[in-house]
């Protein structure tokens, strides 16, 4: 059976149908011959056609790549500890190794690296340039997720130094770069997939009083029910094409303080226990990541446990139990391969104002704290403060957004039911650090965090940095044009 083109490449009709107008033959015997001829010829010759457009389909098509790595950034001995006003001397021991972990993805020319730290904090805007610059110079790395699991049984990191980093903070900074190159020269190609569960290890510290005054609950080995939390745990799986798992991130939201102001000895608190639990669980073969979420009022619920009372078997459960909960969420995932991976990535600043009469907050903040917390924990102070809010689209399913400290919960589930995307992931304490983001109702309310010298920015803040998020991921998507709506006539007249 042939099949009759129309048309064929500019041809005109013959007597008994088209030829081609390369010879325009009228004769009707030579139009047979040749249009039988032209028939034989342009079945396969439009099959190879079509199979080389679609060789080159697939080859202007981005895979999507990724590698990881994992490198130790325990400081020495005698290294002020972050978390707690009351603690000012240095460690004196370990407990368990910090570590950076680095994911890269991978898709055409962009490449987004995501370091994730055993510290209560990320590295101050200087340091975070360095990595920045380096990455990008030694392993072609176009954007970077830095960001601090907020652990307190951590090295103390500030903004500025006197004079200059401390070593250890170099050489750590050398170490993740290092890392980050390592990862690069070691990515697969990769199927993704995301799922969703829930696990119970942590409560909401303020407590809203019948008179509607704030008290903080600093612990709750109980386990009262409190409100709000989100017991929500986002799994993003990445396996290599063979179905091998190469990277498990896990985001829930708990601050890790399961030890006290009495511990002096470096921990990963419950996130490094959970890494292990899902590590293990697959063979030790991927790495695990724990991705703190807006943690900025939720703590674990054995939070400021004494050493002496089997600190290190709460720190266990914590992690255990978070890290079975995601085990399972993970092993229901089924990975797939996107036909054109795509990577979104914007980390601009917000300009906003500092909260407070910056004299009266010194005088407050000294009154509070002895001279040697206030010159560890207080950042200098700025009337005006650039905060990047960072977003990533991947594959524009699946959302990532950044805020550079302490947001409260709130903001996190807000945030997820108001993506355009199905899959948001939120990230508290990443690419920068500027103190408590409470929702303005809870800084009306006032209590720690939300109205204490640890809320440096101005109120709304946080209600700013999400919407902007979110215009980001619309844009990315290419919902907003840089042109007026030409249709607006067939739009419904304003209210």
């Amino acid at each position: 059976m042939s099949i009759r083109p129309q048309v064929p490449f500019g041809g005109v009709q013959g007597e008994d149908g088209y030829c081609t107008n390369y010879f325009k033959i009228k004769r009707m015997g030579s139009c047979r011959m040749i249009h039988r001829r032209h028939n034989f010829l342009w079945v396969p010759a439009t099959f190879i056609v079509f199979l080389v457009l679609g060789l080159v389909q697939i080859c202007l098509a981005s895979e999507m790549r990724a590698g990881v790595a994992k490198v130790e950034i325990t400081p020495p001995l005698g290294t002020s500890m972050w978390g707690y006003y009351d603690r000012t001397d240095g460690a004196k021991g370990e407990l368990d190794p910090l570590y950076a972990r680095v994911l890269v993805l991978e898709s055409g020319n962009t490449r987004l690296a995501y370091v994730d730290l055993d510290l209560g904090r990320t590295f101050g805007p200087s340091s975070l340039e360095s990595l920045r610059k380096a990455a990008k110079q030694n392993s072609g790395i176009n954007d970077l997720i830095v960001q601090a699991t907020h652990m307190h049984t951590g090295p103390v990191i500030k903004d500025e130094y006197p004079n200059g980093p401390p070593a250890w903070e170099t050489e750590d900074l050398n170490r993740i770069e290092r890392a980050i190159k390592d990862a690069v020269e070691h990515t697969v190609p990769v199927r993704m997939g995301v799922g969703y569960g829930a696990a119970y290890i942590g409560y909401n510290r303020r407590h809203v009083d019948p008179d509607g005054s704030i008290s903080m609950l600093w612990s709750n080995t109980t386990q009262v029910p409190t409100y709000p939390v989100d017991p929500l745990l986002a799994v993003l799986r990445i396996d290599r094409m063979d179905g091998e798992p190469l990277a498990i991130l896990v985001n829930y939201a708990a601050h890790p303080v399961t030890f006290g102001s009495d511990a002096l000895r470096y921990s990963a608190d419950f996130p490094g226990a959970m890494c292990k639990v899902v590590e293990h669980a697959f063979g030790d073969k991927p790495l695990a990541f724990f991705v703190q979420g807006a943690a900025g009022d939720i703590n674990v619920f054995d939070a400021g446990t004494p050493i002496n009372l089997d600190v290190i078997g709460r720190r266990d459960w914590a992690g255990e139990t978070l890290g079975k909960a995601a085990v399972n969420t993970a092993q229901q995932i089924q990975t797939s391969v996107d036909p054109d991976s795509e990577i979104d990535f914007a980390n601009q600043p917000l300009a906003l104002k500092f909260r407070w009469d910056p004299e009266k907050f010194k005088q407050e903040a000294l009154r509070e704290l002895d001279p040697k917390a206030y010159d560890i924990y207080v950042s200098p102070i700025e009337e005006t403060m650039n905060l990047p809010v960072t977003t990533a689209l991947i594959n524009r399913k699946i959302a990532i957004v950044g805020m550079p400290g302490e947001p409260f919960v709130d903001f996190q589930t807000d945030l997820r039911a108001k993506c355009p995307v199905k899959d948001c992931f939120f990230l508290g304490y990443t690419n920068g650090y500027y103190g408590y983001f409470p929702t303005i109702k809870a800084a009306n309310e006032g209590g720690y965090g939300a109205g204490s010298m640890d809320t440096w920015v101005q109120v709304g803040a946080g209600e700013e940095m999400e919407n902007f998020a979110l215009f980001q991921i619309y844009r990315m998507l290419g919902r907003f044009q840089d042109v007026p709506n030409t249709n607006w006539k067939n739009l419904p007249p304003a209210p």
